[in-house]
């Protein structure tokens, strides 16, 4: 295996669930195996996880490139790209500034439910499992298509159990991502995501939804695009 982000070729594994999380989810030991390794299966060399590991390689098809996303990011027409970051996505963030026309939205400054941008103002919108913790997922998702181009990209990850369906938590006790812990509002879990959750874009109005897996099952990214010809970057000051 490369690390899409950097092309390390060397990981070291680390488990990240807790027994109260693991119980929450009604995780089997074959989900708990996959989803520590999404989480926990790090590069040595520039500390990417396998979920953004994935992201990177959603990125790069996006771009339809070969080199790793550092390399595609540094010069044009990577480096041209309107890029939209909400919250930050994993450990891609010093990655994707490299973008002239990067903007890191933040919770609470920035509301995926209502993007303070203009329409068409980004050539892609990533995010890294946030999506889970918002109360009207298919809303944001429709805002994420709102403030793209035509033919721009909108690259995620979420938690996926693949052997069930979505499931909200409402109703169910509360249960949060991070630490053991971890009780801000911000961290709790509002939907749990499974083998359908590519619907979500087709509901939010995304014509074409690709799934981009490393080791799968444990890492899978989505690269969602906006209807439209995507005519490329060109200098763009990023969106105020």
């Amino acid at each position: 295996m490369e690390c899409g982000v950097c092309g390390g070729t060397s990981f070291v594994r680390f488990p990240v669930l807790w027994p109260q999380l693991i119980t929450d989810w009604q995780l089997s030991p074959r989900e708990v195996e996959y989803i520590n390794r999404q989480q926990g299966e790090i590069c040595l060399q520039c500390r990417a996880n396998l979920r953004s590991i994935a992201l990177a390689n959603a990125i790069r098809r996006f771009l339809n490139t070969d080199q790793v996303l550092r390399a595609a990011l540094a010069g044009p027409p990577g480096a041209d790209l309107a890029v939209l970051e909400i919250n930050e996505a994993g450990s891609l963030t010093p990655t994707l500034r490299q973008c002239h026309g990067h903007c890191l939205g933040v919770y609470p400054h920035v509301d995926i439910h209502q993007l303070p941008f203009p329409d068409a103002s980004f050539d892609l919108v990533v995010h890294s499992d946030t999506l889970e913790h918002v109360a009207q997922p298919i809303h944001a998702l429709v805002e994420c298509r709102r403030v793209l181009r035509p033919g721009g990209a909108l690259c995620f990850t979420v938690p996926l159990v693949i052997g069930r369906l979505s499931r909200s938590r409402q109703g169910l006790s509360p249960s949060y991502h991070g630490t053991v812990t971890t009780t801000a509002p911000d961290f709790m879990v509002q939907t749990e995501f499974g083998a359908d959750a590519w619907t979500y874009l087709m509901e939010a109005g995304f014509a074409e939804v690709t799934l981009i897996a490393v080791e799968f099952p444990a890492a899978v990214a989505f690269l969602a695009r906006q209807n439209g010809q995507w005519t490329g970057p060109a200098g763009r000051e990023p969106a105020t």
